[in-house]
Parts: structure tokens; C-alpha cells; sequence
């Protein structure tokens, strides 16, 4: 198992690299407390008026950096907000906020705001991704550390689960033992953050919209661009239809819509870039002939490894001793669909694990060996999952959508959903409200939107960024061919549709896309000739 994100489930391997492969229906309860956030947030069909005023202001303290591996270009501080909205004279919590220069000159005057996924990961270190991408080009980039992250206090991580995931690459991935102790690794968290304090329902994706209204108008910002990847373009989409004053473009990058994400879903996406990446190697003719028919050779190895997984030794990509590794069906999955093995190695890779070689899938599976402890905020994307995306949905639910996405696969792998195993059992001991009412809602908007998606991607399907775009009127999709998860530090093509778009919201420049093609896949040498 490996980092949690969409914005996802279970953790994909840490340690970024600059180029990585980076979730929910039902009746719910509607609480006093909600229906007064929504007095503060009305939607825009509710906005006729003026932008209102919180009842408790939040405040901007300007402040050093954190230390980091790369330092922060620019100035810092901490936004502090309540902890609850709903609570007058609660707790408040600290964002550590970044505010990255311009690399222009003469900037506009719009900033960019950075809404990242997860739910759970560090934002601040994701300045560089989005300064290598040139996304502060004309403007200036705001970073803010989203609540319960790592530069957030207070923090909500869970080193009882990191050390977990570190131990499970040694066991079978969807095994009810594993399961057990995932379980109490979270109940563990869950009980020493209670008994800190921590109001665990108050992490939650309203919250968090609210939280960047709140720094808007700390930092007297008139208007500005929301650029969010993953969960945080659920984020996004929420903060776009609770807090629509003074968005001037939203764009959205490997799609998460808030009115459709389940666990059931996951399976949908899944399918969707497994496949895709299969479509292209058969539209290769070289790729098509070295590896004919993957899809029936990933459903051979899938039913393999799960009725015999194998145990073998693996040195982490990062460097250490070899590790123990036991690769069944469920853990070759969940690579797959966490983009652990590089796209165009994937045909490659299926065909030596076929013919008795799963060194590339041992390696990618020993990565998880080796977690930041402390760095991923586990107990934000519980708080997040188990009010927003687990409820309304059933077990048996589950496993259907997982049939009709790989017939044929067995049952204890599609009963786990992708990146988010053993969800319904966490989510019992976690304990927090269902919140699908408020937050499972369709984003409708006039505000101009770019929405980006790879046709790679196996954690959020290309084609949800289309879904989310129809009740957006004024936006642009594209597609991105060849590229996962999180596709702008990806595509230099991705970067420049951004730039244009921040530039032109109505009118991006999308000409570089129609050049596009995936990159030429891995070809071996045939078993016999090797």
C-alpha cells in the first residue's frame, strides 16, 4: 500500500520526484450547524447581492517560511481561522500561507491561488512543481498549507499509519488481516487526536472552501485565479459554488467532481486509464505486436497473484536494503492505478510479470517501504472520505461496480476500492458526520474554466473532467494523450494551455494539443531471444 491522493485512498510512494503520478450518495443529516455555514456561503444562484461577512474574521499574520527542502521564493505567514464555523468562540486553527512572486516583471494584478490534492498532502511543497511549471509567470502564485495538513497547526497526521503502510508492502494487500490492521493503526490516530482536542468533524472540504474565502479577503485580494489539482479540484468546484465573489477563472486539472465521487467511482476511473493505456499500445504497431492482447493478460495475472501471491526481496527505488514484498492481485492494481510503474513501461512490465520476472512491480510495491513519517495528513482525507465520499454507498454496492468495470477479476480485489482499501471498515472507527447533502452538489458556473485531464490517468478518468465542465458554461476542456495524474508539471503543451487560459479565460490557446500523441512504449526483447 502506498499516499493518499486524488486525490485518492491509499498512499501512492513518497519521496517526489519533480515529475510524479500524484474521492462518496445517500440521505444525510443536515445539522444546525451546516445550514449556518450555508447562511455564510450561499451558492451563486443565491448571490444576487453582496459578498457577506463571516461572523468571526478570520486574520492574516505576516511570519518567516517553513524550512523546507527547497526554500520558499517569496514572503510568508499564517491565516487563522475557527477551527468550526458552526462554533462561536471555538478553537482556531493556523495555515502557513506562501505568497510566490511573480517571475514577470510588470505582473497582472489577478494572483493565482493553489489548491492541491489529496486530501491530506503538503501544498507548500509543491511550489516547486508549480514554478517549474511557469504557473507565476505573469502572476503572482498564493500557497496555502490546507487545514490539518503538515504546515498547518494543528496537523492532523497519523505516524501510527504511516508506519502501517510501511509494514504492509510485506503483506497480502486485501487480505481482512491487513485490513484488521489498518483499522487499528487508524483508531489509534483517531484516539490520539480526539483526546488532543481536535474536532475531527470540522475537516471537511466546506471548511476548507471557506478557509481560502477567508484569506481573500485577509490579503484584500479583489479578485483572483483558482488553480487546483486533484482533491483540490473538488476544493475548487466547492469554493466556486459556496464562495463565487471575486473568482475570476477556475482552473481544474485530473477532476474530481464533488457531486460524483465515491468509492464505487473509483472503480470507473480505474477502467478508464488502464484501458486507455492499453488502446495505445495497440494503436503502436510495434507495442501492438510484442504485447498483444494486455487485457487479457493483466485479468491472468490479477487471478494469478491473488489465488498465489509471490514474496520476493526488493530494494526501494530510493536507495536502502532490499525489503520483503508480497505482490498480489489487489497490490498490482492499486500500482497500476497509482501510476507506481511509468505508463509507458506498463505493457512491458505485465509481460515479464507473465513470464515469471515482477521485478518492476516488486520495486514500485518496496517504495511504500519507505514513508515520510509525519508528512501525509491521514486524518484529513478520513475526515474528508468518511463524511463526503464513503457515505450512501454500500459494500455490495462496491464490488458491482467493480464487476462491471473487470469482469472476470476475483472478488476480494474488486471488493477494495482502488487507492482507498478497507474504507468502509476505517471510516466506522473514524466516526464522523455525514456530510453528502452539503457537499455531494453539482458546481454550476459562468465564471470561465479550463478543465484539464490525462487520458492516462486511472485515479481521476479523463472523462469526468468533460462531466464537470457540462454545467460549467464557459469552459474549455482538454485532454492531454499520454499523460496520469496531475497533468500540468507533466506537459509542457498543459503549461502553456494554462498560461493562455490565466491570460484569455474566455479563449484559451489549445492549438498545441491536436500535435499530441503517446510517448513510444517499452519494448523487450521476447522471452525466448532474451
Amino acid at each position: 500500500m502506498a499516499e493518499q491522493d486524488f486525490g485518492t485512498g491509499c498512499p501512492a510512494p513518497r519521496g517526489r520526484t519533480r515529475h510524479r503520478g500524484r474521492a462518496r450518495s445517500g440521505a444525510a443529516l443536515v445539522t444546525a450547524g451546516l445550514a449556518f455555514l450555508a447562511v455564510l456561503a450561499p451558492t451563486p444562484s443565491a448571490a444576487g447581492g453582496g459578498e457577506p461577512r463571516p461572523l468571526v474574521p478570520a486574520r492574516f499574520v505576516p511570519g518567516p517560511c517553513p524550512t523546507t527542502p527547497e526554500p520558499v521564493p517569496g514572503r510568508c505567514g499564517y491565516l487563522e481561522v475557527p477551527e468550526n464555523r458552526a462554533r462561536r468562540g471555538g478553537r482556531t486553527v493556523r495555515l502557513t500561507v506562501a505568497i510566490v512572486p511573480a517571475a514577470s516583471g510588470r505582473p497582472a494584478a489577478d494572483p493565482v491561488v493553489f489548491m492541491t490534492g489529496g486530501p491530506g498532502a503538503d501544498a507548500i511543497s509543491d511550489i516547486p512543481f508549480l514554478i517549474d511549471s511557469g504557473v507565476n509567470r505573469d502572476r503572482d502564485l498564493i500557497v496555502m498549507a490546507q487545514r490539518g495538513t503538515l504546515h498547518s497547526r494543528p496537523n492532523l497526521a497519523c505516524p501510527e499509519v504511516d508506519r502501517f503502510y510501511a509494514e504492509a508492502v510485506g503483506l497480502r494487500y486485501d487480505a481482512p488481516a491487513t485490513g484488521r490492521r489498518m483499522v487499528r493503526a487508524t483508531r489509534a490516530c483517531r484516539d490520539r487526536l480526539t483526546a488532543s482536542g481536535v474536532d475531527l468533524s470540522a475537516y471537511n472540504t466546506t471548511e476548507n472552501a471557506a478557509d481560502f474565502a477567508d484569506l481573500r479577503r485577509a490579503l484584500g485580494i479583489e479578485r483572483w485565479n483558482v488553480y487546483g489539482y486533484s482533491y483540490g479540484t473538488d476544493l475548487a468546484l466547492t469554493h466556486l459554488r459556496r464562495h463565487p465573489w471575486g473568482v475570476r477563472s477556475v482552473a481544474i486539472d485530473s477532476v474530481v467532481p464533488p457531486q460524483i465521487v465515491s468509492l464505487p467511482w473509483t472503480w470507473d476511473s480505474a477502467r478508464e486509464g488502464i484501458t486507455t493505456v492499453f488502446a495505445a499500445c495497440a494503436a503502436q504497431p510495434r507495442c501492438a505486436h510484442r504485447y498483444p492482447d494486455l487485457r487479457r493478460t493483466l485479468t491472468e495475472q490479477v487471478r494469478r497473484l491473488e489465488a498465489r501471491p509471490l514474496t520476493v526481496m526488493a530494494a526501494p527505488p530510493s536507495g536502502g536494503a532490499p525489503v520483503r514484498v508480497v505482490l498480489d492481485g489487489g497490490a498490482l492494481v492499486n500500482l497500476l492505478v497509482a501510476n507506481a510503474v511509468p505508463a509507458v513501461d506498463v505493457p512491458a512490465a505485465l509481460d515479464e510479470l507473465a513470464h515469471g520476472n515482477p521485478d518492476r512491480f516488486a520495486r514500485a510495491r518496496a517504495a511504500g517501504a519507505t514513508p515520510v513519517v509525519g508528512e501525509f495528513a491521514h486524518g484529513l482525507t478520513q475526515s474528508v472520505a468518511c463524511a463526503e465520499w464513503v457515505p450512501g454507498y454500500s459494500r455490495a454496492d462496491l464490488l458491482r461496480a467493480g464487476r462491471r468495470a473487470f469482469p472476470g477479476w476475483p472478488d476480494s480485489v474488486l471488493a477494495q476500492a482502488p487507492q482507498l482499501p478497507f474504507e468502509f471498515d476505517v471510516c466506522r472507527v473514524w466516526d464522523v458526520p455525514d456530510r453528502t447533502a452539503v457537499q455531494r452538489v453539482t458546481t454550476t458556473s459562468a465564471v470561465p474554466a479550463l478543465v484539464l485531464s490525462g487520458t492516462f490517468d486511472a485515479k481521476t478518468g479523463a472523462r469526468w473532467g468533460a462531466y464537470a465542465a457540462r454545467t460549467l458554461s464557459r469552459s474549455t476542456t482538454v485532454r492531454i494523450p499520454g499523460i496520469g495524474h496531475w497533468v500540468v508539471p507533466q506537459s509542457a503543451c498543459a503549461q502553456r494551455v494554462l498560461a493562455s487560459f490565466l491570460t484569455r479565460p474566455t479563449g484559451p490557446d489549445t492549438r498545441c494539443v491536436a500535435g499530441l500523441a503517446p510517448k513510444p512504449f517499452t519494448i523487450t526483447p521476447p522471452p525466448e531471444t532474451a
